[in-house]
């Protein structure tokens, strides 16, 4: 049932992490069962693995798995599992239907954005990083990726999926990066050009790419013909390292350790009178109060390299 769904959901260009996703929650659910017969499966039995789900500690963090994953994860994929198969004539109901989980809002006690003093301590350790045995597009990517978060707001796989074909020069001084899905998966499905701030350049950002051997700039494609593609599997990999790689240096579980940039980058660029549409076209965020014209008229790299001009320098 599956990979029945997901030939129509990769159809309709779902994540595959959605679908890596929905295969846990049914291996899950298959193993509190004891069996795979769909034939067999109750509104109750569903029910109960819900239950069971919330009651499972995650020995990762030695707590409880959240309801939020519970909602999102568990009973979103056994509901769009079940409603393929009903759609298709594999079952006479969807068992999950109408089952649901309230799940109440974390307690916040900060802000989602790294602190000035958080930012830059993390840009410091990167300067600071020196490899060890670890892989060197691993190295590269602590070198880099915190600084190109810091300076595009853009989320941490969007950067780490770099790839050197991804650097273009516009005009005589313009550098700026293609942020693709033909890299490897962006949220909106939707490319988009990002210009560089000059501070990456002055840096060596752009004489590290030029240097780089073709293709992915941060981590490694697998030989191994994983069924989620070359790229996933590894880029999950880079982006659990960056994540600890932060955590070390800002211990506050308060804040992301990868999306507090992206938190940060906007109120940062505010301040410094960058008008929000700019700032939310440079990190890829949802226009607000998009409309069809807003389609067509996007915001010229010029633009962003004039605004980025102003966006204040991380001196560490």
């Amino acid at each position: 049932m599956i990979e029945g769904w997901w030939v129509e959901a990769k159809a309709r260009n779902l994540k595959p992490s959605t679908h890596e996703s929905y295969s846990n929650s049914m291996a899950a659910f298959v193993a509190f069962l004891g069996h795979d017969d769909s034939s067999r499966v109750t509104k109750d039995d569903v029910i109960g693995f819900k239950d069971h789900r919330l009651a499972t500690i995650t020995p990762r963090t030695g707590k409880p798995i959240s309801a939020k994953t519970v909602k999102d994860s568990d009973l979103s994929g056994l509901k769009a599992v079940f409603g393929w198969a009903v759609s298709n004539g594999k079952m006479q109901r969807n068992p999950a239907e109408g089952i649901t989980l309230k799940a109440t809002k974390p307690r916040r006690l900060r802000s989602k954005a790294f602190t000035e003093a958080e930012a830059k301590a993390i840009l410091a350790s990167s300067l600071r990083v020196k490899r060890g045995g670890e892989m060197p597009e691993t190295f590269a990517a602590k070198r880099w990726v915190p600084w190109l978060m810091a300076y595009t707001g853009a989320r941490v796989g969007e950067m780490a999926q770099l790839r050197k074909e991804d650097l273009h020069k516009h005009g005589r001084s313009i550098w700026y990066l293609t942020v693709t899905p033909e890299a490897v998966t962006v949220k909106t499905n939707e490319a988009r050009d990002v210009a560089l701030h000059p501070h990456l350049i002055e840096m060596g950002f752009v004489e590290f790419v030029r240097a780089a051997p073709p293709g992915h700039l941060f981590l490694r494609p697998s030989q191994d013909g994983d069924e989620q593609g070359p790229v996933l599997g590894p880029l999950q990999g880079i982006k659990n390292r960056l994540a600890e790689f932060a955590r070390g240096v800002v211990p506050d579980k308060g804040v992301a350790p990868n999306h507090g940039w992206r938190h940060r980058f906007k109120p940062v660029g505010v301040r410094a009178g960058i008008d929000r549409r700019t700032l939310d076209v440079i990190s890829g965020h949802a226009l607000e109060g998009r409309t069809v014209a807003d389609g067509y008229h996007g915001v010229e790299l010029e633009d962003q390299a004039a605004a980025l001009a102003k966006y204040p320098r991380y001196e560490v």
